[in-house]
């Protein structure tokens, strides 16, 4: 079968704490100080020796933690940066969406980035012209098709840019976790989308941290780890190797920048531990299903932030959301915890007893203010296991479906 993808040894370094954007003037004298102060661990492979080959035709997931090498992959794909060693061999058009509005020209309308991304293709413009309804149509922007994309808001502009990256035929195409950005419908429709172009023949390569889209979508998945390939195989097992590489983590997670680089030390919000306490308080990674449990985020602020909410995600080992929660969604707390100052916090959430079923589940945590910036989110931070002692049920033997297993209160009703 013909390849659509080779990669050959391929890695990328990056220099930690080097300015970007800005353009210093130094004398001969200043760039040798700064060559000889500067210090030998200040750089960070971010990809080191990955090779495999991707035949035409298959769809193929790539998963692993923050700052695992995912994207650095596929920015070196796009050629949108160079590999520090090694080469990536691409073998025929290739569409990428790799954060929203990469490829665009703000200053260029709607249409008019449609047909500059469709030449950067090698399309002509016949064959645009064919599918320029069509991406106007999918991305739900008729009504600004003619407006500077400088001035459309997040949400139209992911919507173009996945319309313009599944329709204009590239024979490869790579998509980041981009679709986190849009609403519920529109990552069903994008899901839907990228299926069809799989279907077609077309070689895919997709980013992502949901589970059940890279279940649903690939064949065969690479997880990568600290920038190298741990694994490759069928989907199904790539990801139970993922998750299963989680659970070391079991019961306490603790962040060290120098172990663990996923979180920028500059920043205002430096998280310190996330944790599993049972009903005694003590530090586990088994819960039993008929008694609360506590989770429990230990953090640093340096400097005073407003409108920070700090909160979790429980999922299934299968990527499904079982619930999203954050400290100051009681509107009383809000108004408390409105400003923050700087200091060591502790935020605790308490799960009620009879809830969850029995089985293995995930905690994914974040810190952000909403709508303005996210200071820290990972994925499958913690794992910990629901036992089914006194469980709901327990005089039956068998396996409750569901997430879920409450206790609820039921009426049992005879007439005389």
């Amino acid at each position: 079968m013909a390849l659509a993808v080779r990669v050959a040894n391929l890695s990328k370094q990056y220099r930690i704490g080097e300015a970007r954007g800005k353009v210093e003037y130094r004398t001969l004298r200043d760039s040798l100080g700064r060559l000889f102060r500067r210090p030998r661990s200040a750089t960070i492979w971010a990809l080191r020796d990955v090779s495999f080959e991707i035949p035409q035709g298959q769809v193929v997931g790539i998963i692993g933690h923050n700052g695992a090498g995912k994207s650095t992959l596929l920015k070196i794909l796009s050629r949108v940066t160079r590999p520090t060693e090694g080469y990536a061999e691409l073998y025929g058009r290739v569409g990428s969406l790799l954060e929203v509005g990469t490829g665009f020209h703000p200053e260029l309308t709607g249409r008019e980035n449609i047909y500059l991304n469709g030449a950067i293709l090698g399309m002509t413009k016949a064959e645009i012209d064919r599918k320029f309804d069509e991406i106007v149509a999918f991305a739900e922007v008729e009504k600004f098709i003619d407006t500077p994309v400088k001035f459309y808001s997040s949400g139209m502009y992911l919507r173009l840019a996945f319309a313009v990256a599944a329709h204009l035929e590239p024979e490869i195409l790579l998509v980041d976790e981009v679709l986190a950005v849009g609403d519920a419908a529109f990552q069903r429709k994008c899901l839907g989308k990228m299926g069809d172009v799989a279907r077609e023949g077309r070689t895919v390569l997709f980013v992502s941290h949901n589970m059940s889209a890279i279940l649903h979508l690939t064949q065969r998945t690479l997880v990568l780890q600290k920038g190298r390939v741990v694994f490759d195989g069928p989907t199904p097992d790539a990801v139970d190797f993922y998750l299963a590489s989680g659970f070391r983590r079991a019961g306490e997670r603790r962040w060290d920048q120098e172990e663990d680089p996923t979180w920028d030390p500059a920043g205002p919000f430096r998280p310190i531990a996330l944790r599993v306490r049972d009903a005694q308080g003590r530090v586990t990674d088994t819960v039993r299903a008929d008694e609360a449990f506590t989770v429990e985020w230990e953090y640093a602020l340096e400097k005073p932030l407003r409108g920070l909410r700090v909160g979790i995600y429980l999922l299934t080992t299968r990527g499904e959301y079982v619930f999203t929660s954050f400290d100051v969604d009681d509107v009383d707390m809000y108004r408390r915890w409105e400003e923050r100052p700087p200091g060591r916090y502790l935020s605790r959430v308490h799960v009620p007893g009879h809830w969850l079923n029995e089985g293995r589940y995930i905690l994914s945590v974040n810190a952000s203010i909403f709508g303005v910036r996210t200071f820290f989110h990972e994925e499958n931070a913690l794992s910990f296991r629901v036992d089914p002692t006194g469980v709901v049920g327990a005089q039956w033997p068998e396996r409750r479906l569901g997430v879920l297993r409450p206790l609820l209160r039921w009426e049992i009703l005879r007439n005389a």
